[in-house]
């Protein structure tokens, strides 16, 4: 397992130190710890597909993980995490936690102050790089995932009802909460502080977008140029790379500047499928042929998904339902078996410049707005609701007014399969009584009413910054490569290319429904216009279509369901009336398959004997 592991906490003999540090340690064999005689507190660092180091400068002791770049007049360019972590240390010393401001780049850290008996834990801004951490007797127990944290002798790793309805409505189990009561992870850009048995969570950077600026387009493209080119050059330098590659428009500009940086052919990777709808091959060809890449591809099938589904059930250390980090093992599996040594993946652009297809529909709901209140309150939304729906003009009509009368974020969770369901067609009414409903909608709100994002855009791009790019995308490609046995890097997200799209006016991002306007105007010429002009589309997985016509995958999924009935979580009435919704509607229905097969599988590769008596 790669990360931090390590506990800080009342005087503890020297034996039982390194017995539980071997014990958070697990199969990391060049895991390192340090221990303090006396504040008896400890540390571990155990390497794997990042970068990880620890060391102690000046009475404090830090563990770094990932690849940070400090701001510090004594470096000129990216430095060793020794170098890092020396000078961070006394940024630390001068100014305390406000030294978080002097790293970029992802990281999460643990500084473990022998003079203050102090202990500072932090992640980076985007959260690329992830931290979790529990109370103990006396102190607080901390690592890079829950499987750690939990091995942790005073960690007890009860699963958490919220949690798993977070999960049905997100997908995933978005920051702070953790599949385990009593579990909290940090959440993007925050820090954690414990000192004299206090702890203190606070953000020590957020999403800043200036609103003010303006500029002329030539001039910007110049700059975001220069800034994605310089984090191209840095995520491949010093190792083999290999690209992923959709045929997007954030992949295919990765290709074509790590082309010019390496001065030759890139070796690009990307996944088929024999499935009508969801193969985008032949953009990746496109992207290919133009740059002149040493293409590989590969066509996933469903005895692979078959194979992958345990394996990524045991590297997620909770349940996550995004069914495309199949596609995405392959693909950094078949790099790694090139010899490649790292990944370069383009997430993080549509997030970043506007480029998901739901930006354009919420603009459209939001016209509505423009109607004045009165009229709509009193006239228009009392005549849709007597529309019928048996009228094609008229539901069209009804569904618009309905939708855009529902206020923001709600709005964005129309077609959630809660929603659709139901919580009481979903879950059972005992599990429902220990769930706060609307929890999911709270941390969404917080995203979304960011305080300098005052356009409709930006409010998105910042909520999906956190729950579609931190919470479900990042873990991802990081986790799907971490089983294929890789690092990934994520140019988009450097902090230089960041931050100029934080300063990129709303109406360059989304100009009328036109999705990542600046972005294709300051590629065009670049790419192909046949990349620049195609439809949003992604490494999507037919699984619905799929386990309809697929014996085996059929059996592991329902099998796995049939399990799941047995943890008294949900209803049962709903599990079994799967099969014939699945038969109506394979892509919507085959998601609530998926999220629920990998819940299961996630039960038994971590938690098999849980079920709705003992959350």
């Amino acid at each position: 397992m790669t990360g931090l592991f390590g506990f800080f906490g009342p005087p503890t003999h020297p034996d039982e130190l390194r017995s539980i540090a071997a014990r958070m340690g697990g199969p990391c064999d060049d895991a390192h710890w340090v221990v303090h005689f006396g504040a008896r507190s400890f540390v571990g660092v155990g390497s794997g597909v990042t970068m990880s180091a620890l060391h102690t400068h000046d009475g404090a002791t830090m563990a770094l993980c990932g690849v940070p770049r400090i701001a510090h007049t004594e470096v000129t360019q990216q430095g060793t995490a020794a170098e890092t972590i020396r000078l961070f240390i006394g940024e630390y010393r001068a100014k305390g936690a406000s030294a978080l401001a002097s790293l970029s780049g992802a990281f999460s850290i643990a500084v473990l102050d022998e003079r203050q008996e102090t202990l500072l834990l932090a992640i980076d801004s985007i959260g690329i790089e992830q931290l979790f951490y529990a109370p103990i007797a006396g102190g607080i127990a901390f690592a890079s995932s829950v499987d750690l944290l939990a091995r942790h002798p005073q960690v007890e790793p009860k699963v958490s009802a919220q949690a798993l309805f977070d999960y049905i409505y997100f997908h995933v189990i978005p920051s702070p909460v953790t599949i385990y009561d009593g579990l909290t992870r940090l959440q993007p850009g925050e820090f954690l502080r414990w000192k004299e048995q206090r702890l203190e969570c606070t953000q020590h950077s957020r999403l800043e977008f200036d609103e003010s600026r303006s500029a002329p387009v030539a001039t910007l493209k110049d700059e975001f140029l220069e800034a994605l080119r310089s984090a191209v050059r840095e995520s491949a330098s010093g190792v083999k790379p290999g690209a992923f590659l959709s045929g997007g428009t954030d992949s295919s500009t990765i290709v074509g500047l790590l082309g010019q940086s390496l001065g030759g052919p890139v070796d690009t990777y990307s996944i088929g499928f024999e499935a009508e709808g969801y193969d985008e091959m032949e953009y990746a060809r496109i992207a290919a042929r133009h740059f002149g890449a040493r293409h590989h591809e590969y066509y996933v099938t469903p005895d692979d998904v078959v194979a992958a589904i345990p394996k990524l059930a045991r590297i997620f250390d909770q349940p996550f339902g995004n069914s495309s980090a199949v596609p995405a093992y392959y693909c950094a599996r078949l790099a790694r078996q090139d010899g490649v040594e790292r990944m370069i993946g383009g997430d993080g652009g549509d997030e970043l410049f506007g480029g998901n297809a739901r930006y354009a529909t919420q603009h459209v709901f939001s016209l509505y707005e423009n109607v004045p209140r009165p009229l709509r309150r009193w006239l228009a939304e009392p005549v849709a609701r007597r529309m019928p729906m048996n009228v094609p003009p008229l539901r069209k009509v009804r569904r618009y007014i309905e939708q855009a009368a529902t206020p923001m974020p709600a709005r964005t969770e129309n077609y959630n399969l809660l929603h659709r369901f139901g919580n009481e067609r979903i879950f059972l009414a005992d599990v429902l009584r220990r769930v706060d409903t609307g929890q999911p909608l709270a941390l969404q709100s917080e995203a979304y009413f960011n305080p300098s994002a005052k356009s409709l855009i930006n409010r998105q791009l910042a909520m999906d910054m956190k729950f579609t790019l931190a919470d479900n995308d990042l873990p991802k490609v990081i986790r799907a490569c971490e089983l294929a046995g890789l690092p990934v890097a994520f140019p988009m997200l450097d902090s230089r290319v960041v931050e100029f799209a934080l300063r990129l006016e709303p109406r360059l991002k989304l100009k009328g429904t036109t999705l990542r306007y600046f972005f294709k105007e300051a590629l065009r010429g670049f790419l192909p216009d046949a990349i620049i002009n195609k439809p949003k589309h992604g490494f999507g997985l037919p699984f619905g279509p799929w386990v309809l016509s697929h014996g085996r995958l059929r059996e592991l999924a329902f099998d796995s369901l049939s399990s799941l009935k047995r943890r008294q979580i949900f209803n049962e009435a709903m599990i079994d009336g799967l099969p014939a919704q699945l038969q109506e509607h394979p892509p919507y229905y085959g998601t609530l398959v998926w999220i629920l097969m990998m819940l299961e599988q996630w039960f038994q590769h971590h938690a098999p004997t849980v079920d709705g008596r003992n959350l």
